[in-house]
């Protein structure tokens, strides 16, 4: 059974999305163009994630969560090359956050109404607080907590908080299986 409505899959100048295996896409949330979602990957209600002039790539076991917006940088004058968005596994993307052209790690928590700008880097095992702004072109460093406008680093993680990484993606994953068993009933 398909997990998605045509509405919310879409394709764009010919390219259709590309899904895993056991992939939730809530109707209500819409999915176009050069994406590609890894195995057990969830996207909430009202989310979108357009990849209309680059492309999008989502790992394994990643939630993208109620209204958040999934976006890139396209090739142009003043950026020749863009940015594509690239979002690795087991990443938990709070509500309403937006990412945009940049490349997220393994491992990382982006908080409630975050936003990640142009050519950031965030590598593996981080934290971005609820309402942090990460300006373009920033590098946050593994293993740290980032918060603020503009985000800077806070803290060191904690081994419970890196912990959580897992327990995270891992309850969204049990979440979606529950929502897709509830469509299939």
């Amino acid at each position: 059974m398909k997990h998605y409505t045509e509405t919310s899959l879409r394709s764009f100048r010919g390219q259709r999305p590309v899904l895993g295996e056991r992939v939730m896409i809530d109707p209500s949330a819409v999915v176009l163009g050069d994406v590609e979602l890894g195995d057990d990957v969830s996207i909430w209600p009202q989310a979108a994630v357009r990849g209309d002039m680059h492309r999008i790539r989502v790992g394994a076991r990643t939630s993208v969560q109620d209204g958040c917006v999934l976006h890139i940088t396209h090739a142009g004058p003043y950026n020749p090359e863009g940015w594509p968005l690239l979002i690795g596994e087991d990443v938990t993307i709070g509500h309403n956050a937006t990412l945009h052209g940049c490349s997220i790690g393994n491992r990382v928590l982006v908080g409630m109404a975050a936003t990640v700008m142009d050519g950031a880097v965030v590598e593996d095992e981080v934290v971005i607080a609820a309402g942090a702004l990460v300006t373009p072109g920033k590098r946050l460093r593994s293993g740290y907590l980032y918060a603020g406008s503009p985000a800077r680093e806070v803290r060191a993680l904690s081994d419970a908080e890196r912990d959580y990484f897992c327990y995270s993606a891992n309850n969204y994953v049990q979440l979606k299986e529950q929502h897709l068993a509830e469509l299939e009933a």
